[in-house]
């Protein structure tokens, strides 16, 4: 067997094991000891061994391809060119070390050393770092995160909270040592230093950060009514993106986007961004702007202060005046009780003259109605007829008799005349 040597192209590394035939072989085979007979695992170990002295650091570019992670969380992968491909994994150890998430597709430059997984025969790179290719690891996750964030919604205008125009109280969660914290209560005393403020003290870069921040949000929300704090600002000054990654912490920018108190962002420079300026309800280029957009200027408020006052005294005048105007027309109008009192009377003598005068007339009226039903009475008075010398025959019964046949010869009957009554007997009837 010949040494194991390395091909020169720069694809995929590849070995070469050269076995010599029987014309290589010299001397005489009587005298040759004979080869050696490797088990699988013998000879699986001795290529391990081999490539991984050869290999122990390597730097190697390729596109991510069945991309998966175990539940442990190693992962597992394959790296291809156009060409060929060849496997990957990273342990977990060094996998939670990585800043983005990687998925197929994905170009990427890994640092590691070959080795062979003897189980399968299967050489490949065990990974200790992994980088983003033309983007660095840290822009690719905060570009991720972004995305996954804004399609959950969390930094749609519609949940933006209005900052109030003049705060009762601030609440600033930065470092206390920092430039940010001088600035920004400078910029407060020059603009309105009747507003005061409550610092949260929380660092602003690297592991600690997030949680501290997180803590500062979640604490004044606690003492929002008892303290009157209706405005935070979050923030610290400029810097690389490795400065500024804390506030591009997941945990942070949901605790943001949960806050009841409306929140400005004022992280690093106008030039840089971070989650929590998409997250929050205001974002200012600068912690300095950021005071600037907290609070308004004393001298504007004094400005607009005298000129409502100033409108309100014209309206309050106005308002007087026209009353008075109103009290004096009324005052004309009512001049004195004994006026308004002879008015009645003259009012009710007029009434009572022209109700004396309603009831003559319908006294007439009635009287002289009577009189014409009392004459037409008259007229239909059987006793009227009586008097002109007629008379009224009533049988035994009441019963006027208007027939001879209503009565028989001999029966009693009475005549009514206009001055009595005849009592009488018939004596004998006889038809007209």
């Amino acid at each position: 067997m010949k040494a194991i040597k390395k091909n020169k192209t720069s694809s995929p590394v590849i070995f070469e094991v050269e076995i010599p035939t029987a014309h290589e072989t010299s001397g005489d085979s009587a005298t040759q000891e004979p080869p050696k007979i490797w088990t699988v695992s013998q000879l699986t170990r001795h290529i391990r061994l081999t490539l991984e002295s050869q290999f122990r650091s390597l730097i190697v570019e390729g596109e991510l391809s069945n991309f998966k992670r175990s539940t442990p969380g190693h992962l597992y992968f394959q790296l291809k060119d156009e060409q060929a491909q060849i496997r990957g994994v990273m342990f977990r150890q060094a996998a939670r070390f990585l800043k983005f998430e990687p998925s197929d597709g994905l170009e990427v430059i890994v640092k590691g050393h070959l080795g062979v997984y003897e189980p399968r025969g299967d050489y490949q790179i065990q990974v200790s770092s992994m980088e983003p290719k033309g983007l660095g690891s840290l822009q690719l996750a905060f570009e991720q995160l972004k995305e996954k964030l804004g399609q959950e919604g969390l930094f749609n205008p519609e949940y933006k909270q209005h900052i109030p125009f003049l705060p009762k109280r601030i609440g600033i969660v930065t470092s206390p040592t920092g430039a940010v914290i001088h600035d920004m209560l400078h910029v407060l005393k020059r603009r309105c230093p009747i507003v005061p403020v409550l610092l949260y003290p929380a660092a602003v870069q690297g592991d600690p950060a997030p949680p501290m921040l997180i803590e500062g949000i979640e604490y004044f929300n606690q003492i929002r009514e008892s303290h009157q704090i209706d405005v935070i600002i979050i923030g610290r000054g400029g810097g690389s993106i490795e400065d500024l990654w804390a506030f591009n912490n997941e945990e942070l920018v949901r605790t943001i986007f949960h806050s009841e108190i409306p929140i400005i962002s004022a992280v690093g420079h106008e030039t840089d961004f971070t989650l929590t300026d998409f997250v929050s309800d205001v974002r200012a280029p600068t912690p300095s702007a950021a005071m600037e957009l907290a609070v308004p200027k004393i001298q504007d408020l004094e400005g607009t202060l005298n000129d409502r006052e100033g409108r309100l005294c014209i309206a309050i005048r106005r308002y007087l005046q026209q009353h008075q105007e109103n009290i004096k027309m009324t005052a004309q109008r009512l001049r004195s009780p004994d006026f308004i009192i002879h008015q009645h009377m003259q009012r009710l003598d007029d009434l009572s003259h022209r109700l004396q005068i309603f009831m003559q007339n319908k006294l007439s009226q009635s009287k002289e109605q009577l009189t014409q039903k009392v004459e037409l009475l008259d007229s239909l008075n059987p006793l009227a007829v009586i008097k002109r010398g007629y008379g009224i025959i009533l049988d035994d019964s009441q019963k006027m008799v208007k027939s001879i046949h209503s009565v028989e010869e001999g029966d009693s009957i009475t005549v009514h005349l206009a001055d009595g009554k005849l009592q009488t007997r018939i004596e004998k009837k006889q038809s007209r």
